[in-house]
């Protein structure tokens, strides 16, 4: 087979992305649109929904993909005005501190639908039309890469990030017979409108130590993964969890001094 360019292309495929009105959602909305995609931006937010909508010429729905009805209206809506969804990319989410001593069943719960629960309801609505039309198709989820490694204070939310990972591998072999593929992403620091107004002074020059490349992620670098799955050029990839984070999910603990520049594990050189 030769390769051919064309093959990142989304030409007028349907995709929808939740969770799209700011950050990460926000970056790959404009990347499926920027390679042809016709996209929806399914979001809870009214105000971010519209402007994201607005600034990359995508459908908004104001949606709450943890509702079971409004997701079945909203991939009803975005069928009717733009096609078949054949591109789902499950990007919303939800974090708060929450330890372990502390948690609430309803801090449990909330962190639960925000994370993982949509997961399962917007895959599941998407996946039932491709298969009845008989249609090709990939889903992306984002992940963390807190649902591969400890979260102190975060046990809730590293849980659900780790059930998309399994998730992910489950849904791809079920739904590999139809020819849908299914795949995650799971980024570290990523350099959000959110994660900016947060920061403190010199927050990036700190991130810099502990990411092997030096530098937080950027969105756009998310959204270039998420096309790349999205695409032709992945039709042989289903199942996979892709760390989109610089090298900190492969550094397993390793840091840059921030004296010798050297590798160095924990918080000393030994």
């Amino acid at each position: 087979m030769t390769l051919d360019p064309s093959s990142v292309l989304l030409t007028d495929r349907v995709a929808v992305v939740t969770g799209g009105g700011a950050g990460i959602g926000r970056g790959i909305a404009a990347g499926l649109k920027a390679f042809g995609a016709r996209v929806a931006i399914w979001e809870r937010d009214a105000e971010s929904c519209a402007s994201a909508a607005a600034e990359i010429g995508a459908l908004g729905l104001t949606v709450d993909v943890r509702d079971s009805a409004a997701v079945d209206a909203a991939l009803a809506q975005t069928s009717a005005e733009l096609g078949t969804v054949t591109i789902l990319v499950n990007n919303a989410g939800g974090v708060f501190w929450s330890g372990i001593l502390d948690t609430s069943e309803n801090g449990w719960d909330a962190l639960y639908k925000s994370n993982l629960r949509h997961v399962y309801l917007c895959t599941q609505r998407v996946a039932r039309v491709l298969v009845e039309q008989k249609l090709p198709g990939s889903v992306i989820s984002v992940t963390s890469i807190e649902g591969v490694r400890a979260a102190p204070g975060y046990a809730t939310y590293a849980a659900a990030k780790a059930g998309v990972v399994n998730y992910t591998k489950t849904a791809a072999l079920e739904l590999a017979p139809h020819g849908i593929r299914v795949n995650a992403l799971a980024p570290d620091i990523t350099l959000t409108e959110g994660i900016r107004q947060m920061a403190p002074p010199g927050f990036e020059d700190r991130i810099g130590y502990t990411v092997p490349m030096g530098r937080a992620g950027h969105v756009d670098e998310m959204a270039g993964a998420a096309v790349f799955l999205a695409s032709d050029l992945a039709s042989y990839v289903t199942g996979q969890t892709i760390h989109v984070d610089g090298g900190t999910h492969a550094a397993s603990g390793w840091y840059h001094h921030p004296e010798t520049g050297a590798y160095a594990l924990g918080p000393t050189s030994i």
